[in-house]
């Protein structure tokens, strides 16, 4: 009686003992890969990635009479994707790829030649992009798993996607208004490039961007004033 006792009570004691052991190893294998992932991806780690939105109004003034510019309404509207690379907990590297809309809404006035002396009701040039944007980040204050404060360095470049001329003048026959768009324009550059500077906290920034290509090429380059390089905005991450 006493033997079966002790069996009984042996095979209880292995039973409640062996299963809790193999749970706690599948649970800490599962732990450690999801540690691992955190560690490697994050907004202070080693890789961050996110989308990003931007809107910059075009300052200052063309070189010359004849492109002057509403003010309030010219600018480049932003959507894309941005990826930073830690090196130190002061310094990274990034790249951007973006969409972008510039839009030059042209004043008519009696000294106009952009593109043409016509006057309109109203006019702008609009120009579609694909650009790229490499930075050096220089990190500022202590902080955790946070974007933080920043200083980013910029160099940028992109290809035009499309251009074109839009106007609106009074109809004949009938008609209320006369709106035509011409696309392709052969006198703007398809190339742009520039530098700027961007100073952030969170997911908030503060950037200018100059531009250092030429906005027209050929002879329109000699013929029309050059507009103006920059931009100055903001920008919201999406993150």
């Amino acid at each position: 009686m006493k033997s079966l006792l002790l069996m009984g009570g042996l095979g209880l004691w292995l039973g409640l003992g062996v299963r809790p052991a193999q749970a706690q190893r599948v649970l800490l294998r599962a732990d450690v890969a999801e540690d691992t992932t955190r560690t490697r991806s994050g907004p202070n780690r080693a890789y961050f990635g996110h989308l990003y939105l931007g809107y910059a109004p075009v300052v200052g003034r063309a070189s010359g009479p004849g492109a002057e510019l509403r003010f309030g309404r010219s600018g480049e509207l932003q959507v894309g994707v941005r990826n930073k690379f830690r090196l130190t907990q002061t310094l990274a590297l990034g790249a951007d790829l973006r969409y972008a809309r510039l839009v030059y809404h042209l004043e008519q006035n009696d000294q106009k030649i952009v593109p043409t002396t016509t006057r309109y009701e109203r006019e702008r040039l609009t120009l579609s992009q694909l650009q790229g944007e490499a930075f050096v980040r220089l990190n500022a204050g202590r902080r955790g798993n946070a974007v933080g404060r920043y200083l980013d360095l910029l160099g940028w470049g992109g290809w035009v996607l499309g251009s074109a001329h839009y106007y609106q003048e009074p109809a004949s026959a009938g008609a209320k208004k006369r709106k035509v768009t011409e696309r392709g324009l052969g006198y703007m550059s398809r190339w742009p490039y520039g530098v700027g500077a961007r100073l952030g906290s969170g997911r908030l920034a503060v950037v200018g961007r100059y531009r250092l290509s030429n906005t027209f090429v050929g002879e329109a380059k000699n013929r029309y004033p050059e507009l103006p390089r920059w931009t100055v905005g903001l920008e919201l991450g999406w993150f």
